[in-house]
């Protein structure tokens, strides 16, 4: 077995030590087979590879606990596992271990219809769980673009492109069963849509990525299907116009869906990717609206008056089901698309959240920056609340252009807290932003790791990731 990085025998003791005390309890679904571990030591991002010494492959809330319980005996290091679509590094096992697979997970434990709600395992993806709804009249409206897992999801806090509208993870998750780092489970939040009982211990692991315990199931809040949606594209002269109008449609309280925003690099890219040929390569905003045909109506006409008020094309729409799917999984296929800007290039992709006051700023600022840099960098972003994204396109084995690329984006985040903003809107912290959580929450930061301290006394949950040390 390989040693985890910083290794010693001691530790390939414990780990020996903790699989044995699982093999009869996972038999073949625990394996140390190399392929397996390199599967499990990578996320979606240019952080490098690490490795777990193990992969336990769980189908139920007691297995995971199982794992844990042994790993603490042991003290050895618990990384949770969804798809792997992280891409701050969340899911790199930094100090080796046993990683936790939960997507065979994957069963709707309980729909209540009426209540607008549903109960799920933690490998239950987004997609699966849509399917599930779809002759229910409901759906389930968080889509941070890949076919995440919903205790993913829960985990790193995730949005999307209807975050403007239906809010992001935060807002949505009712309740959850939690393996704690001592192997003990427990339940947080009701089924009710309000609670003044206690400490809110559900939003504390919402977001947590995993450091403060292990989630397993997830209560989520459901959406009926609106009556009506319609999708319209809109071209502008310049960004500065298409985030400017994007703010003045959140300011003047339109209750747009979805409000997205491709600059004119990124513009490109989808044209080329996704056969938008049709389309200009023009900072663009893809929209949605949803509600009664009457109200999408009036939205999107004081939508687009607003847009032509400052200089936006007329409306491109899109009404039918798959005409909107089209227009939106080129939307989703934004990375694909950029990547082939440049052949063989990786993207470090990193994201921002500001007041939407600042938000044309932050963009232009972050532009000229990277145009400075001589970095080839399209812009994405959710502008509705915003959060916008950059996708670094770079060769990660020059170290020189990484160096430059890692400098661009400590200068983002910077630039994003000085504007009154945050170090990630949606992507997590995970390895690659620990080194900015100082700076955004200062003294705070003592009262997190106290909190981690009480719930993880020997540090075993997915270390490496979320607090720096105090010493970094």
């Amino acid at each position: 077995m390989a040693m985890a990085e910083g290794g010693s025998a001691e530790h390939e003791r414990d780990v020996a030590a903790a699989i044995e005390r699982l093999r009869p309890v996972l038999g073949e679904r625990l394996s140390t087979v190399l392929s397996v571990r390199a599967h499990h030591g990578q996320d979606q991002s240019y952080h490098p590879a690490a490795l777990p010494d193990a992969v336990a492959f769980a189908r139920s809330t007691e297995e995971v606990a199982a794992v844990v319980a042994a790993c603490a005996e042991q003290r050895v290091a618990v990384v949770p596992y969804g798809v792997g679509s992280s891409i701050e590094g969340q899911i790199q096992a930094v100090r080796g271990g046993i990683c936790i697979d939960l997507s065979g997970m994957d069963r709707v434990l309980e729909l209540n219809a009426q209540d607008l709600d549903v109960r799920v395992e933690a490998g239950v993806t987004r997609k699966a769980l849509n399917a599930h709804l779809r002759d229910t009249g409901l759906f389930f409206p968080i889509d941070p673009g890949a076919d995440a897992s919903l205790g993913g999801m829960a985990s790193t806090r995730a949005s999307g492109t209807n975050a403007v509208r239906y809010g992001t993870m935060r807002d949505n998750v009712l309740g959850l069963t939690v393996v704690l780092a001592s192997g003990e489970v427990i339940r947080t939040g009701t089924r009710a849509r309000k609670s003044s009982a206690g400490y809110d211990l559900t939003r504390l692991f919402v977001g947590a990525e995993g450091t403060l315990g292990v989630i397993t199931e997830v209560q989520l809040r459901l959406y009926g299907q609106p009556e009506a949606i319609s999708s319209a594209i809109c071209g502008f002269p310049d960004t500065a116009s298409a985030v400017e109008a994007s703010t003045a449609i959140i300011q003047t309280g339109i209750p747009v869906a979805r409000i997205e925003f491709l600059d004119d690099v990124q513009m490109q890219a989808a044209i080329a990717y996704s056969k938008l040929h049709d389309l200009p390569p023009l900072p663009t905003l893809f929209l949605e609206f949803h509600g009664s045909a009457a109200g999408v109506a009036e939205q999107a006409e004081a939508t687009g008056a607003i847009c032509r008020d400052l200089g936006g094309s007329a409306f491109a729409w899109a009404t039918r089901a798959e005409e909107r799917n089209r227009l939106w999984q080129a939307r989703h296929d934004a990375l694909y698309a950029a990547l082939a800007l440049r052949p063989g290039a990786r993207s470090l992709t990193t994201d921002v959240c500001v007041p939407i006051s600042r938000l044309a700023e932050a963009i232009a600022l972050t532009r000229e920056d990277l145009d400075r840099s001589g970095i080839l960098a399209p812009i994405v972003g959710h502008v509705g609340d915003g959060n916008f994204h950059v996708l670094m396109l770079i060769d990660i084995e020059d170290t020189a252009e990484l160096a430059v690329a890692k400098a661009a984006n400590a200068r983002l985040v910077e630039r994003a807290l000085a504007l009154g903003g945050t170090s990630t809107g949606e992507h997590g912290v995970g390895s690659g932003k620990r080194a900015f959580m100082t700076a955004e929450h200062g003294p705070s930061l003592d009262v997190m790791r106290a909190l981690k301290r009480a719930l993880d006394p020997d540090g075993i949950m997915n270390p490496g990731k979320v607090l720096p040390e105090p010493t970094d």
